[in-house]
């Protein structure tokens, strides 16, 4: 785990407070972290990287994004709900995230640099701008702007 976020004391925090869905998301978290390590072929009590510890929280959220969507297409408002408020807690954690604008106004400027107007080579523009926004912007709509860009 990172030495930036330390999850246990956190989990201590939350089982003090009786917050039983922070409880939930942060358990939930040291599980993802202790997979990730073991994914990895390293052992359960070793550190995360930074980057690592950002990517779990990251795919953490964006579980939790497509199942609010399910829901709400579902008509489970509730479970949306329930979803919407583990979300929240996962995104304390994460980098504030750049607005569609600001995604806008980065692509242009990296497709003007790089000249890159190709639709074919529109997946390697993708992924030199995510290696730049990684971490920084949401990839769906990254991938959503780069679409309309090279429509």
């Amino acid at each position: 785990m990172s030495k930036h976020i330390d999850i246990r004391t956190e989990i201590k925090q939350a089982m003090i407070a009786k917050d039983a869905t922070r409880l939930s998301v942060l358990r939930g978290l040291l599980s993802a972290f202790t997979n990730q390590l073991v994914a990895t072929k390293r052992k359960p009590d070793e550190e995360l990287s930074d980057d690592e510890v950002m990517e779990v929280i990251s795919k953490q959220a964006r579980q939790r994004k497509d199942s609010i969507e399910q829901f709400e297409k579902g008509g489970r408002a509730d479970l949306a709900e329930s979803e919407k408020t583990e979300l929240h807690i996962l995104e304390a954690y994460l980098p504030e995230q750049m607005s569609k604008g600001e995604i806008e106004d980065f692509i242009k400027q990296k497709q003007a640099e790089t000249g890159s107007t190709d639709p074919a080579k529109k997946g390697q523009f993708m992924g030199m701008v995510m290696k730049d926004l990684k971490g920084k912007a949401d990839s769906a709509v990254v991938k959503e702007v780069i679409d309309s860009l090279f429509s």
